[in-house]
């Protein structure tokens, strides 16, 4: 029965071992280079939200970021998050480029834009 209980928690340990290794990336570790916001307006609706992410962890990760678009007023009229490196890593010191403007509709109230990153993680 001992063997048992020895044989589970090396087997528990094994399962939480990759989490462990890249438990210190965070969301310090990454940094949005550059990201810039062009809206349409009502005639053509269209946003463009280019921008670059970047890896400074010493382990592959990725990372979620959160955009948020607010009115004058600081009121959030749209948010999202997202993954730019999709289920994929960034390898240390490199980066990725997205554009999330598709994912936004345009509204005539939305007149500052906020990102930051909101959790890291491993595929």
């Amino acid at each position: 029965m001992n063997k048992s209980i020895a044989a589970t928690a090396a087997a528990g340990m094994l399962l939480l071992a990759p989490a462990l290794v890249h438990a210190q990336c965070t969301a310090a570790d990454f940094k949005v280079a550059s990201f810039q916001v062009m809206a349409g307006d009502a005639a053509h609706p269209v946003m463009e939200m280019p921008g670059q992410l970047v890896n400074h962890c010493k382990e592959p990760a990725a990372a979620q970021l959160l955009i948020e678009a607010k009115a004058g007023d600081g009121k959030v009229v749209q948010k999202r998050k997202f993954w730019p490196a999709g289920t994929a890593n960034i390898a240390p010191g490199n980066s990725v480029k997205f554009d999330a403007g598709r994912m936004f509709s345009y509204k005539s109230d939305m007149k500052t834009y906020s990102i930051a990153v909101v959790a890291v993680r491993s595929w």
